[in-house]
């Protein structure tokens, strides 16, 4: 890729008013076939469920293939921490990752355009995320 350097900052200066959220993206792969990933999915979710109480999970889920049909056991979870390092450390401590079963990279995410709709319906109690 050519062309001129762009720093943070210029893309901080551009965003300037927008939401500016730092967070880390894991997106995390299979090292050896879907056996090893199965037989750590039970402490994995676990171990998401106990970042989603803590606060510290944004999102997380699994990407199916491009048919929309069958799941490769590629997964993506979004986190908040005060730095790379921290989030690494994050990554680090998943019980799929710390196994070998799923291999992984942390890359820094800003949040800065989108929306989150949430419908509660009194009545019964449902709810719903648009």
């Amino acid at each position: 890729m050519s062309g001129p350097e762009i720093s943070k900052q210029d893309i901080l200066n551009a965003c300037e008013g927008m939401l500016q959220k730092q967070l880390y993206v894991v997106h995390t792969f299979p090292t050896d076939g879907l056996g090893p990933v199965m037989q750590n999915i039970e402490p994995h979710l676990k171990f998401q469920i106990e970042l989603e109480e803590k606060g510290i999970m944004f999102g997380a889920g699994p990407f199916w293939d491009d048919a929309e049909e069958k799941w490769e056991g590629e997964g993506m979870v979004i986190i908040r921490a005060s730095s790379l390092a921290e989030a690494k450390d994050i990554a680090a401590s998943d019980p799929m990752h710390k196994s070998g079963a799923r291999s992984y990279t942390v890359r820094p995410w800003l949040l800065n355009e989108g929306t989150v709709t949430v419908k509660v319906r009194y009545s019964d109690g449902s709810r719903e995320l648009l």
